[in-house]
């Protein structure tokens, strides 16, 4: 296992405290921290096992035809 030290930003500190506050039973400083890096890597598609998001970019106003929703069979048929 990697060892870091980890400092904790004054912005982010009372959050952190509230919410090990909240917890029962309360948990270890280091399974939260472990946790939030795990939901941060798997949510970018570097942890391995967990499948990446699909990312949906919204085309420019006016790109397409109205029916394409109703008749995209037709549409990708070509």
């Amino acid at each position: 296992m990697k060892r870091a030290s980890v400092t904790i930003p004054d912005d982010i500190a009372p959050a952190l405290k509230a919410y090990l506050a909240d917890q029962r039973p309360t948990p270890a400083l280091t399974a939260v921290v472990h946790d939030a890096l795990a939901a941060f890597l798997a949510e970018r598609g570097y942890l391995p096992g967990v499948p990446r998001r699909l990312k949906l970019t919204v085309a420019r106003r006016g790109s397409g035809t109205r029916s394409t929703s109703t008749h995209h069979d037709a549409v990708l048929a070509g």
